[in-house]
């Protein structure tokens, strides 16, 4: 098992491009599954978790292939097991993306209960209600979820819970839907900009699909889909990520192929604690002065601020003048970083989904242990400012995030090495 071990304090400086979206492409793939012929994936990350896709789908009867030029190619060529095994979902969240896709082909389809970082109690109750809906027979069946139906009918869904919408239970209603019989009209949809890509990816498919990227999504069933090229948009919470490392390591970044218009919350927040954000090449250029200011967020669902940039503001906000609040309100209890931030010196007090964050401290380099994807990014973002060594634990977390994250950070001027966990002192 992997570390890295981080020398600071690093101030950044250089160009980095985004790769494809991991939780953009994930849902593509699996609705992959739904097309008759080959589906050419461009701009799909070279990631832990999209390699365990690949592994699921070929489970799942496709036929996986990279070109020397990185597009992916998927290709169905056997429908008889419908069978999504604990042992590949239990990986990531995404996996019961396969839901949707093999039950409105197949009409029958059983996939496993879902795994993925460990940020609070994500039930798939709304996911479930959705097909139902959809005309599904639903049952559970050691540990698996059992669906079957004829052909799907199309229907008026309501997919709202306790914190929003549900981006992977509208993805699974929504692929589910394109083969329905009739009109589908989802409510209280996600919003996300990973939902309107894969929406245009079923489109480009022969869907007939309307509304995305709006709460209100509708959809006409057609009788097949056939495979399509598409491209999977830029990375919004890798650029994030990129751009709070700027800013924390009081460093200047152009970051290439990134989506502006995706990141408007934080984006806000930037400029709000003192970093400049310009529009660069069709990229953006972030650069921070020495001293940030203090600020409040509060994580919504899109377009609201990201919860997947929560921990990594969290690390930025450390060493802000001032005292700063941060609300959980997506995943409540997404805050296991918080006590692996203290270790480095950071004052955090939380008090239920709140965190009151004491600004400018010096952060002082320990080891400290990821918990789950983006709080690996942001102990690695705080290694970056914290003065000494750094050494994040478990980082085979991060790589199913980010591609090669310490080349990345190392030619902008880190100094970070990855080393076997059991070499480290």
């Amino acid at each position: 098992m992997d570390s890295l071990v981080i020398e600071g304090p690093a101030r950044l400086r250089g160009t980095i491009r985004v790769n494809g979206a991991k939780n953009a492409a994930l849902p593509i793939m699996a609705a992959a599954l739904l097309a008759e012929g080959p589906s050419l994936i461009r701009d799909a990350p070279n990631l832990q978790d999209i390699s365990s896709q690949i592994e699921l789908l070929e489970k799942l009867g496709a036929r996986t292939q990279r070109r020397p030029d990185g597009a992916m190619e998927i290709t169905v060529q056997d429908e008889n097991d419908s069978h999504a095994p604990y042992e590949l979902v239990r990986k990531m969240r995404a996996g019961i993306c396969v839901l949707g896709p093999v039950l409105a082909k197949r009409g029958r389809a059983r996939v496993s209960m879902p795994g993925g970082c460990a940020i609070g109690d994500r039930p798939i109750d709304i996911h479930l209600r959705g097909l139902r809906a959809l005309g599904a027979t639903i049952h559970l069946d050691g540990g698996d979820i059992v669906a079957t139906a004829g052909r799907l009918r199309g229907a008026e869904v309501f997919l709202g819970g306790n914190f929003g919408s549900t981006v992977l239970g509208t993805a699974n209603v929504l692929c589910a839907a394109t083969l329905a019989h009739g009109k589908t009209t989802i409510e209280c949809a996600a919003c996300e900009p990973e939902i309107a890509d894969l929406a245009d990816y079923l489109n480009a498919m022969g869907a007939r699909i309307t509304g995305q990227g709006t709460p209100r999504i509708t959809v006409e069933g057609v009788d097949k889909l056939t495979g399509c090229e598409h491209r999977i948009i830029p990375d919004r919470i890798e650029a994030g990520t990129f751009m709070v490392a700027a800013a924390i390591s009081h460093g200047q970044i152009e970051i290439q192929n990134v989506r502006l218009d995706h990141l408007l919350a934080a984006v806000d927040k930037l400029r709000a604690i003192g970093a400049i954000v310009e529009p660069s090449n069709g990229g953006v250029m972030v650069a921070a002065p020495r001293r940030l200011l203090a600020t409040i967020l509060t994580t919504q669902p899109h377009p609201g601020f990201p919860t997947d940039l929560q921990a990594q503001f969290m690390a930025l906000l450390s060493i802000a003048n001032g005292n700063s609040i941060i609300t959980e309100k997506i995943f409540p209890d997404r805050f296991l970083h918080v006590a692996e931030l203290a270790r480095l010196g950071a004052r955090l007090h939380r008090e239920g989904a709140t965190v009151i964050i004491e600004g400018e401290r010096t952060l002082i380099g320990a080891p400290v242990m990821a918990s789950d994807l983006r709080a690996s990014a942001a102990l690695v973002l705080a290694g970056l400012a914290a003065d000494g060594i750094t050494t994040v634990n478990r980082v085979y977390h991060i790589d199913r995030g980010y591609e090669k994250i310490e080349e990345r950070f190392n030619a902008l001027g880190a100094k970070i090495r990855r080393v076997d966990q059991t070499q480290v002192e």
